[in-house]
């Protein structure tokens, strides 16, 4: 590779030192590390509601909160959760940060609309927390109609309106990733040579243009028949509340994907990583991200088993969600085979993607379940599906966020992060996840029906157990915000790659240069390849 970096220069970090300079800045590293505090907020807050539901839940009756009050908590837990985190979270953080200067680029292909990404993320969540401080809404993040679009007296249409403005920040990023991979790649990285997270977020780019215009205009028709009385889906207007569940589904389930798809690009560079070798099957594990961005377009109606659709129409649903599943597993063979021999090391990276890739293949097993007819009938609405949802949104995407965030914090911020507390960190997160949701398994199949405040006696003892898991988690989820501060201030100094990890963002200083490359990089090897002992030098930013 011929490519002279930029030294000597100072960082993005230190380019400029005041507030204005960091709000209206188009470097994208920038708008990633705002977007990277943004999300951090709303986690915490949709974390709060989280623990008053478990805090409700540890006995069978209701005696801590209203029934009403019960219910803007778990909506507010889920809007927060879906919309302002889980949905932005990896594109918008590590996506912004990672793929130009993987791709030999020093920004992204539209660097204002980027910034205005970020500013109309902010406005709906500024829009969405005003609604939830003025009473909430109590539908649940889902807005089911016609009690969304016509019953309910929260403040439905005030937090549509901050997540159709946030929709828009999803189609700006999804726009610039695609047009940055396709236009400025360096010369020589060609499509097989594209590090797997780029391939991840490409596919995961084509589901937020596709998709998202769909929830948009639903939630838009939702405002209007609740503000101005038009019938769309209330049957009393003459609507159908069917249609409102296509829609929505539509979206929502290739959202999952938006979810899961930049997780495993993250699963892919830190296996490798810290295997020491090429990814087992690296065309197979690429393709496979287009193969779960396609499909999984066409598996929306296996939300709605029991809703009433045509029942050929169900057993086609059911047959593409067990066939999505196909290339999710090409993955997690994939994963296994790079580990397989390698001369693999610990850290705490690899810690967080070994508990993705175990509660990931515990919540896709359990897909398949709710993929199956008659099983779908029997735990339907129950917290199976809570339990299921949760392995795969926060067990596999959170920890796939947290192990993105401890393997390029020290590229980010240029510091190191205590390794010790790192991997406690990731050990209790995982044993709290589990004793968290795994009794949820149960306490679902049996027949506790999900979104209720009351639930049988005979079920107390695996909610408590579930509650007492949420004190675990959150330890496990508070050690890195400390541990994280703190190295900003008093953490080593990062080399420019501390995990001898391969790619052309770890062959530039840490923190990168505003811009990092002088000339344009010519890549000349295959993906993955280590670089050859005279490369050394560039490899350390020297």
């Amino acid at each position: 590779m011929n490519a002279i970096y930029t030294r000597d220069a100072p960082d993005y970090i230190r380019a400029a030192y005041s507030l204005r300079s960091w709000l209206f800045s188009t470097d994208h590293k920038r708008i990633g590390v705002l977007y990277l505090i943004s999300i951090t907020v709303f986690f915490f807050l949709g974390a709060l509601a989280a623990g008053l539901i478990r805090l409700e839940l540890f006995t069978a009756e209701a005696d801590l909160v209203t029934p009403d009050v019960y219910n803007r908590a778990f909506s507010l837990h889920g809007v927060l959760m879906v919309w302002f985190f889980l949905i932005p979270s990896i594109p918008a953080v590590f996506g912004n940060f990672l793929i130009p200067t993987m791709i030999g680029a020093n920004d992204l292909a539209f660097p204002r609309l980027n910034l205005a990404s970020w500013w109309v993320f902010m406005g709906g969540g500024l829009l969405t927390f005003i609604a939830l401080l003025l009473g909430g809404v109590d539908t649940g993040w889902t807005f089911y109609t016609p009690y969304s679009s016509m019953f309910s007296n929260s403040y439905v249409a005030l937090t549509i309106l901050g997540v159709f403005i946030a929709g828009f920040s999803t189609i700006f990023t999804g726009l610039n990733i695609i047009v940055t991979v396709h236009k400025l790649r360096a010369p020589g990285m060609t499509w097989m040579r594209l590090p797997l997270f780029v391939w991840s977020h490409y596919a995961t780019s084509i589901v937020m243009i596709l998709a998202t215009p769909v929830l948009a205009m639903t939630l838009l028709l939702v405002t209007a028949e609740r503000v101005l009385g038009i019938g769309v889906f209330d049957p009393a207007l003459g609507g159908d509340p069917l249609l409102f569940q296509h829609l929505f589904w539509f979206y929502s389930h290739p959202a999952v994907y938006i979810m899961i798809l930049p997780s495993m690009g993250v699963m892919s560079e830190v296996i490798t990583a810290f295997a020491h070798k090429r990814v087992f099957g690296y065309a197979y594990v690429a393709f496979s991200s287009i193969a779960i961005a396609a499909i999984g377009f066409l598996v929306w109606g296996h939300h709605m088993f029991v809703a009433g659709q045509s029942v050929y129409a169900s057993m086609m649903f059911s047959a593409m969600s067990f066939l999505v599943a196909v290339p999710s597993a090409i993955k997690v063979y994939n994963w296994t085979a790079t580990l397989y021999k390698g001369q693999v090391t610990i850290g705490v990276p690899l810690l967080y993607a070994m508990a993705f890739i175990g509660l990931f293949v515990v919540g896709g097993l359990t897909g398949l379940f709710l993929a199956t007819l008659a099983l779908d009938v029997h735990v339907h609405d129950t917290y199976f599906v809570v339990a299921h949802f949760h392995y795969i949104m926060v067990g596999a995407s959170v920890m796939a966020y947290m192990a993105a965030l401890h393997f390029w914090w020290p590229k980010i911020t240029g510091r190191m992060y205590p390794e010790v507390l790192g991997r406690w960190s990731a050990v209790i997160a995982f044993l709290g996840f589990n004793v968290t949701f795994f009794p949820q398994f149960l306490a679902g199949y049996i027949g506790q029906p999900r979104r209720y405040q009351t639930y049988w006696p005979e079920l107390e003892t695996l909610n408590q157990i579930s509650t007492l898991g949420v004190a675990l988690l959150a330890v496990g989820y508070i050690m890195p915000f400390f541990y994280f501060v703190r190295s900003l201030w008093r953490g080593p100094r990062a080399p420019a790659n501390p995990w001898d990890a391969f790619g052309l963002e770890w062959m530039i200083p840490s923190p990168p240069p505003t811009e990092p490359f002088k000339d344009t990089p010519h890549v000349t090897w295959e993906a993955y390849d280590y670089p050859r002992p005279e490369d050394q030098g560039a490899r350390d930013g020297r």
